[in-house]
Order: structure tokens, then sequence, then C-alpha cells
């Protein structure tokens, strides 16, 4: 189900450490531009990637994703299901990534944030539109099955605007794999 929140389902709250580029425990990011990497191994680890300046942000974003899930655990997969998991979590990330070029002028960050049930996945824009999947869809024909692969993987995701600004970030949520 697509939902617009002013922050994330569930009791978590708004996230100011990820908007802060500080860690939950409080370690600064580094290197965001390339990619920083904040947490630590007990909690939630975050890592951000920027595309100003980028080009083939597709593949970028597909092996920036691919990095911090070897950093994660959650490759080399042990079992077929741990590589599912992953595999998903790349494909979700791929299809954010290309929206955001399709339909918003290109991504500005991708964000991916672990803890040991969820991935997070953001990715922001400065775009105005409302992503949605296309109804009816029609598995046979050819495009429009972005944000209906994101709606089938994900146990949810959403857009959040702030007030103000230009843009948006569009978030999807995968479970960690068994």
């Amino acid at each position: 189900m697509s939902t617009t929140r002013p922050y994330p389902p569930g009791d978590r709250g708004p996230e100011p450490s990820g908007a802060s580029g500080v860690s939950e425990e409080g370690v600064p990011a580094t290197g965001a531009s390339e990619g920083g990497a904040t947490g630590s191994s007990g909690g939630r680890q975050v890592r951000r990637l920027s595309f100003e300046g980028q080009s083939g942000v597709v593949p970028l974003a597909r092996d920036f994703t691919r990095q911090a899930l070897y950093a994660w655990d959650w490759l080399p997969a042990a079992t077929a299901d741990q590589r599912a998991a992953a595999e998903d979590v790349l494909l979700v990330v791929s299809e954010l990534v290309t929206n955001a070029c399709l339909h918003a002028e290109g991504p500005d960050e991708l964000r991916i944030a672990c803890d040991n049930k969820v991935i997070r996945v953001e990715v922001s824009d400065k775009g105005g539109g409302q992503p949605a999947p296309r109804t009816p869809h029609r598995a046979g024909r050819p495009g429009g099955h972005g944000m209906f692969i994101v709606q089938r993987l994900c146990l949810d995701w959403g857009v959040v605007r702030t007030p103000g600004a230009a843009g948006k970030t569009v978030w999807a949520e995968l479970g960690a794999p068994a």
C-alpha cells in the first residue's frame, strides 16, 4: 500500500539521526558524497550516496547497495532465501532510482538503513509527482511495472515530503532474511 506520511510507519517515529548524517550512536557520517557509512554492528547502520554530478546512476546505486549488503552480512548469502532477499533489495533500489530518473529529473540521494529486522531504502529527488502503481496493472505491457514491483516486494513503502521544500523522498522497507 502506498502512503504519504510525515514519517515512516510503525512506532519508530521521525528519524532525525538519518537526516543529520549521524548514526543513532552519534557517529558522524564520512564521505557522504562517496557513500558514507554510519552505525555500528549492534544497532542501526546507515549508508548514503549522493548522485550530484554522477552519470550512470542506476548501476552506481546497485553497486553501492551491493557493497552495503556485503558489509552488513546479507551477502554472500548462505541460503536461497537470503540470496532472494538481497536480490529483492537490489531490484527495489533499481526501480526507485529509475523512477526518479524517468519522472523526477533524476535522484539526489540514496539512503540505505539496516537494523536486525528491516532494511529501508530511500531515494530523494526534486520531483513533484506522486509515485503509484499503474492500475490496472497489465503484466504483458512494457513499462509501468516499477511501483507494482516495489509494492509486491516490500513490507511497506511511501512518500515523505518536507513542507516548503521541493521534491520528495520515496522510501521502501524490506524484511531481513531469515
